[in-house]
């Protein structure tokens, strides 16, 4: 029986302070590719801003690049419940390539998008400081970067989440 799973982080879960906060036990394996997807800012959050989601897109050459790691699997729920399992998000496995080799891992993906949402200027420095933490490549990291995000009306929120910035450079 096994005792961890395999995780595919792409958008705010890839900066280990983020994951960390939810499953304590995520361990970085790597840089992963997840060929044939494309990532979008469309996911509707409870917050009414966009969240990323993975779209597959058969036959093109697009990818993601994400991070897969190693988490207990009794701290799944955790994780699931953070994600909206459910209501914000469905897991699904996914094949990556890690390394030269496939993997397969869980990756969450949106149920509800909304094309026209942005995200708030937080989540995605959340992202833009994973990518740049696992050293994803620096042509990614300028598109994540150039990303219109808006101003999260409620400062409350908008430093908790950014608390998170600060301890991914202690």
């Amino acid at each position: 029986m096994p005792v961890t799973f395999l995780y595919f982080a792409y958008g705010s879960n890839l900066l280990s302070a983020r994951l960390r906060e939810r499953t304590p036990s995520a361990r970085s394996l790597g840089v992963a590719r997840l060929a044939h997807y494309e990532l979008r800012w469309h996911k509707t959050g409870k917050d009414g801003s966009g969240k990323c989601d993975v779209v597959h897109v058969p036959g093109s050459g697009s990818e993601v690049l994400g991070v897969v790691y190693e988490i207990a699997l009794a701290e799944k729920p955790a994780l699931d419940q953070a994600e909206a399992l459910g209501i914000g998000y469905a897991a699904r496995e996914v094949a990556v390539q890690l390394d030269g080799k496939e993997l397969r891992a869980l990756a969450y993906v949106a149920l509800e998008v909304d094309p026209a949402a942005v995200p708030f200027e937080w989540y995605k420095a959340l992202v833009v400081a994973g990518a740049k933490e696992h050293g994803l490549e620096s042509g990614y990291v300028r598109a994540l970067e150039s990303v219109a995000a808006q101003t999260d009306p409620d400062p409350t929120r908008a430093a908790r989440h950014r608390r998170l910035l600060g301890a991914a450079s202690n």
